[in-house]
């Protein structure tokens, strides 16, 4: 009787140990954090990288995540070859920011594998998947407003769209039209393809300046096309122009607003910034928390007015 019970009492404590071995483990896990962002073509990307890798150094630092590793790529066939690298590595959360077509397929899988995908400022159909984002859709309501105010209800506009942004530029488009057509439905309006660069915002302004000889205001979506644009403005000598909008955070922006006193130069707040959100979130969901699967981030408008408040001289990257 007495061996049966040592025996009873020897299980007993080897299934303690191996609960409390497994707890241990659980406890000590390691948790791995992966970051997928575009190669840095424009401030504004940089910016989301770097504050993403500046989230996961602090988190690491505070003991809360063990390791983590930032991947850029230049198309959606590169990120792909990246997120399966996170797979193979063991990656528990990916922050993801997809900002070309193709990414759906991938992230569904890596979804379906266990894996925890927060994309960052893009949507995409895939099943499953946490997003946070700025309001892009009232950066355009507030374009349309703020052109409205300064310019009257009716004049000419520039419209300077980004067609391959996806749900970014479509958002940020379809805020303003809706604006514009209940406010202000006589306003003119032109639209142009551009992109969310200075480079483009400069070629593009130059060409429609030659085009139309009077404009009243600019719906620029970004605040580096709008540098571009401002730019060309200048050389062209144009004094016509009252008015341009912006979208993001950027320093050098914010800047040019109270050095500027003919043009009233306005930008739709969507920091990078946003994106340690992202990565907190996905701390939560590997939690266990509840989380809602969306967060839009309301924007703020900063124009000379205001600008004073948004200006950090120790921010160098956007």
């Amino acid at each position: 009787m007495k061996k049966v019970l040592s025996i009873v009492l020897a299980l007993v404590l080897l299934c303690a140990c191996f609960a409390g071995c497994g707890n241990a483990a659980a406890d000590d896990g390691v948790t791995k954090i992966g970051i997928l962002a575009p190669a840095v073509t424009h401030g504004w990307v940089a910016g989301v990288a770097f504050h993403a890798e500046q989230r996961c150094i602090e988190l690491k630092d505070a003991g809360e995540i063990d390791e983590y590793q930032l991947y850029t790529s230049n198309n959606a066939e590169e990120m792909t070859s990246q997120l399966d690298d996170l797979k193979t590595w063991g990656v528990d959360a990916i922050i993801a920011f997809p900002q070309w077509e193709g990414m759906e397929v991938p992230i569904q899988q890596a979804i379906d594998d266990g894996i925890t995908v927060v994309n960052f400022d893009i949507e995409i159909d895939a099943e499953g998947v946490y997003r946070v984002s700025g309001d892009n859709e009232s950066m355009g309501v507030e374009g349309a407003k703020y052109i409205v105010d300064k310019i009257g209800t009716e004049g000419t506009v520039v419209v300077l769209e980004v067609p391959t942004s996806g749900s970014v530029g479509e958002l940020r488009k379809k805020g303003f039209d809706e604006t514009i057509a209940e406010i202000a439905p006589n306003m003119e309006l032109h639209y142009y393809a551009t992109q969310f660069t200075r480079e483009a915002g400069l070629a593009d302004m130059a060409d429609i300046l030659t085009s139309l000889d009077h404009i009243d205001a600019v719906y620029s979506m970004d605040d580096e096309t709008s540098i571009g644009a401002l730019q060309a403005i200048a050389e062209a000598n144009r004094t016509d122009i009252k008015v341009i909008t912006g979208g993001g955070g950027c320093q050098e922006y914010f800047k040019m607003m109270p050095e500027n006193e003919e043009i009233w130069i306005q930008s739709a707040l969507y920091s990078p910034l946003m994106v340690k959100d992202a990565v907190d979130m996905a701390l939560d969901v590997l939690a266990g928390e509840e989380v809602d699967p969306v967060k839009i981030i309301p924007s703020a408008v900063v124009d000379r007015d205001n600008c004073d408040e948004y200006i950090d001289p120790t921010n160098t990257v956007y």
